[in-house]
């Protein structure tokens, strides 16, 4: 069944090129009305034009579709709420939400100031803090949300000269994890997409035969099905060149060691046996992690 949008409300942050752009050209050409958030700076996060989100509303409208631009910055709330409350008085709703904007400040990390790092994680971790709690509300009362966090392979796996990029997009993967529990009663929907793509943030680290493959277009069919009506929620979607994978964050079944003397020791010995993948679970919750060591515990001390 094809999947369709219309009726529906989103906003998509950082939606003046890249990524944010094709994610929505393609919700409002699947029948979307769609706020194109962007506040049109450069990669480094300094400056901002209205140009960019503006461009991606003309494109919209003239392939019939609607769309409205907003050039508020995802680091200040006041700003977000009044957007969606801007939104809600146009539309009447939000049932989409996709948080991609993001910058970029890479040095390793012996060379990177603090203010740095705290902005990477100001934009990309509070930046969607900041846009889901706007929207939250208005989710719950309508029974309806469907929400995206873009988080990234430098945060699932680490990547040289990112630390303050990859923190803020793991710190992403947990604040989706709460909220998925936290918004099942409503049906908001909440799931990560970690994408490769060629963008401004990439185009200097690749090959262009590389680049060539990762059109960011090939990335969106993925956004698109994290945000349908029959959307998964708690899922963390990989995406590249026509590729989708799942990543999950998953716990073995260890080993027990007690209160010994040589607790310590028996650790380190034992720690290939308690790295054993063999058994591992995906834990519907983190209270899976007590049951389990308490379980453990109970059978070997009974």
């Amino acid at each position: 069944m094809t999947i369709r949008f219309d009726g529906r409300v989103a906003i998509v942050t950082g939606a003046g090129g890249g990524l944010g752009r094709q994610h929505a050209l393609a919700l409002a050409a699947r029948g979307a009305k769609v706020v194109v958030n962007d506040l049109g700076g450069t990669l480094d996060g300094t400056g901002g034009t209205p140009k960019a989100a503006q461009a991606v509303v003309d494109e919209i409208r003239a392939a019939g579709g609607e769309a409205i631009a907003s050039g508020a910055s995802v680091t200040d709330f006041a700003a977000v709420q009044a957007m969606v409350d801007e939104t809600v008085k146009a539309w009447g709703r939000v049932d989409i939400l996709v948080n991609n904007a993001g910058i970029l400040r890479d040095k390793s990390f012996t060379k990177m100031a603090l203010d740095d790092f705290r902005l990477v994680v100001e934009v990309h971790l509070m930046g969607a803090v900041n846009c889901t709690k706007a929207v939250w509300d208005v989710m719950r009362a309508q029974n309806y949300g469907r929400i995206v966090m873009t988080t990234s392979s430098s945060g699932l796996y680490g990547n040289f000269g990112q630390s303050n990029y990859g923190a803020a997009k793991m710190a992403l993967v947990g604040l989706m994890q709460t909220l998925s529990i936290e918004g099942a009663k409503n049906d908001i929907r909440v799931n990560c997409l970690a994408p490769t793509a060629a963008t401004r943030m990439t185009e200097n680290l690749m090959p262009e035969a590389v680049l060539n493959l990762l059109k960011p277009e090939a990335v969106t069919p993925g956004l698109l099905a994290l945000v349908a009506e029959d959307a998964p929620t708690r899922a963390i979607l990989c995406a590249g060149a026509g590729s989708f994978e799942r990543a999950h964050v998953t716990l073995t079944q260890g080993v027990f060691v007690g209160l010994p003397d040589d607790a310590a020791e028996q650790v380190a010995a034992q720690f290939d046996a308690l790295s054993d993948r063999g058994d591992e679970t995906v834990p519907a919750s983190g209270n899976a992690q007590g049951t389990l060591e308490t379980g453990k515990a109970m059978r070997a001390l009974g």
